[in-house]
């Protein structure tokens, strides 16, 4: 249709002339501006899933951009500290510049601009893309947009750890467009580009590996170029992408959790694969039930509906694609792209705990359009009445996505409603029941998370939800009841089997028991626990902060000192650390090196009341009352209902008054 519209003005429709030209930058816009429509409502989702938390609420140095951060995360590639799991340091620097740019937990507006505006970027690669592939822009801009609106994306976007699916994927376009340029000029230079996306793909997330066999899969089918050199040329992204699976297994290792097939039964495998080559075309065809939780069924046998269905439906796909063969190699190898593109999620290596995920589709999905995009291009180039119908039928199509999208955003509004909708389709999963107490905690409403945290333990105890409890409880004030969770999720811990190299511990629940037991003034066991969070995570400050006030408490003050010296090492310039070192040293009779610490808080927090009045004690103590009292006067100008104070400043006058008279006579 579009090739015979455009031969009226003189082009032949695949490509040249300015009427093809114009007609496919409307194209663009026109699919830009739909996707932009359909998705509008996830600018304003509140919503945080999973592990949000360690990717922008406890990630210190998101909190802080930087040229220190974004060298740290660039560094740190088998032991990553901001983020357990792989290696992935283009995805956290993007996190961190929206957070520069205003992006806060309170505020998630600036980081689904982002993601929104790469996903609408992604569209527009696939479309161009598609064209470079099949030379009918129509046909290109109507698989594209079957992708920019389809429900599956909606996680990628919404969901702001998944930052990394979204980059990733613009990388890994930006490559194959490249790719499809270079098989047709040579280019050296358009090569490299090539490889430098492809890197930045992977330091993105690092599911892209399989670029290099999907490009020799284009070569087979459209591109008919699969040859001994074509093979030749990916030998650098097959070094690549080795370089980068080790890195990812071991980071992953080193920092996470790794679950190696041999940890299960012979037929787990062929399970997990059969079951998600179904549910994932399922989802696609029939995107309904979307979920951002996709747990494994149980139990995990031939007996479970779904892996009945997913063996059952694999052998009958598998015959009708060696059957389709028979007219066309397009079903085949769409099947084949996404299968491979898919494939380092599929969970044979275990790195999360769902048997499917939405997100692991995104670029994958771009398989399923293959087909698509080859069978519209004949359709469009071969017949009028063929294309009015195809298109009203695309049309209905878009508008089926377009409500379903709209339809699940809902769902992601806040967090509450996000793991409330989860559970609806997912009732007693104890993961679900854990996170939707923590939002429950996050809302200050303590009793309801405590309900969902004792759900989620009837269900399957787990050391984290009993950290969590005990964190609720102690919340509560109900220190004792906090300790019993605390301890019992650390005898969890201590007790499980070890993978690889991981140390037996959890950190997090050593730190909160080390807390209550200095509440309840159990100086001496904190200590211990405190010591083990070190063992653990040796430059965590908050636990050298905690260790070093346990030990002044002890009036151990020159190993609280040197606690709090190992904490300025890692961050010199926290203030709250300062603070307590100046104590420390005060305690220690250090007391110019406890003024020269309080006056250094000040510079940073001139409002803090407190600060004042230790400077103002420490001063009178050395007999420079004059400036005590300003000390203590500067304290009230900031608080003048400050008690403390101000009974120091007029005990302090009293007696100055008092002496006075007696220095004159």
């Amino acid at each position: 249709m579009g090739e015979k519209i455009c031969r009226k003005t003189g082009s032949n429709g695949s490509g040249g002339g300015a009427c093809s030209i114009a007609v496919f930058l409307v194209c663009l816009v026109v699919a830009a501006g739909v996707v932009l429509a359909a998705h509008w409502p996830a600018l304003s989702s509140k919503a945080l899933s999973f592990d949000d938390e360690q990717y922008l609420l406890e990630n210190k140095l998101v909190k802080n951009p930087g040229l220190k951060s974004t060298e740290r995360f660039l560094s740190e590639v088998l032991y990553p500290s901001s983020v357990r799991g792989y290696y992935q340091p283009l995805a956290m620097i993007s996190l961190m510049t929206d957070y520069a740019m205003g992006g806060r937990a309170d505020n998630l507006t600036p980081f689904r601009i982002t993601s929104l505006a790469l996903h609408i970027a992604n569209t527009i690669l696939i479309i161009v893309l598609l064209y470079q592939l099949f030379g009918n822009f129509w046909a290109a801009a109507a698989a594209g947009l079957l992708f920019g609106v389809h429900p599956i994306t909606i996680e990628s976007i919404a969901w702001l750890s998944e930052r990394k699916t979204v980059l990733s994927a613009f990388f890994v376009l930006w490559s194959l467009i490249c790719y499809i340029r270079f098989s047709r000029t040579g280019s050296k230079k358009i090569y490299a580009f090539c490889i430098g996306f492809f890197i930045l793909a992977l330091l993105s997330k690092p599911t892209a590996t399989p670029l290099p066999i999907l490009m020799l899969l284009l070569d087979y089918w459209p591109l008919a170029r699969l040859s001994k050199k074509g093979v030749v040329e990916k030998i650098p992204f097959l070094l690549v992408s080795f370089v980068s699976a080790i890195i990812t297994f071991l980071s992953q290792r080193n920092t996470a959790e790794v679950i190696m097939p041999s940890q299960h039964g012979p037929l787990y495998i062929p399970y997990i694969i059969t079951h998600n080559i179904i549910f994932y075309l399922y989802k696609f065809v029939w995107p309904v039930r979307l979920s951002a939780f996709y747990p494994f069924p149980s139990p995990f046998t031939i007996g479970h509906p779904m892996i009945l269905a997913g063996v059952t439906g694999t052998i009958i796909l598998f015959i009708a694609m060696v059957i389709s063969l028979r007219w066309t190699k397009a079903l085949v190898m769409g099947w084949l792209f996404f299968f491979l593109a898919v494939f380092p999620t599929l969970g044979i290596i275990g790195f999360h705990p769902v048997i499917a995920a939405d997100r692991h589709a995104y670029l994958p999905m771009v398989g399923f359009l293959l087909p698509v995009a080859a069978g519209l291009s004949i359709l469009f180039r071969n017949s009028y009445k063929g294309c009015i119908i195809g298109s009203a039928l695309l049309v209905m199509v878009y508008s089926t996505e377009i409500f379903g999208v709209r339809g699940y955003l809902v769902n992601w509004r806040d967090t509450v409603t996000h793991y409330k909708y989860m559970l609806s389709l997912t009732p007693n999963h104890e993961v679900l029941h854990n996170n939707l107490a923590l939002a429950l905690a996050g809302l200050g409403k303590t009793d309801e998370a405590i309900e969902q945290y004792s759900r989620s333990l009837q269900l399957k105890e787990n050391h984290e939800v009993h950290n969590n409890i005990g964190n609720a409880l102690q919340k509560k004030g109900q220190i004792d009841e906090a300790i019993v969770h605390y301890r019992r999720a650390i005898e969890l811990t201590e007790n499980r089997k070890l993978r690889w190299n991981q140390p037996p511990g959890f950190a997090e629940a050593h730190y909160n028991l080390a807390a209550a037991l200095r509440i309840k003034g159990q100086f001496a066991e904190a200590v211990q626990h405190y010591r083990k969070v070190l063992e653990l995570k040796p430059d965590d400050v908050d636990a050298l902060r905690g260790l070093g006030t346990t030990l002044a408490k002890l009036k151990e003050f020159d190993k609280a000192i040197e606690c709090y010296n190992k904490a300025l090492e890692i961050e010199p310039d926290n203030v709250f650390v300062h603070g307590q070192l100046s104590l420390a040293l005060a305690g220690a009779g250090r007391i110019d090196e406890a003024i020269k610490e309080i006056r250094f808080v000040l510079k940073i927090m001139p409002d803090d009341v407190e600060m004042y009045r230790n400077l103002g004690i420490l001063l009178e103590g050395k007999g420079e009352t004059a400036e005590a009292i300003k000390s203590y006067q500067a304290g009230l100008q900031i608080d003048p209902n400050a008690a403390n104070v101000r009974q120091l400043l007029e005990a302090l006058q009293k007696q100055r008054n008092q002496s006075q008279p007696e220095a004159a006579n």
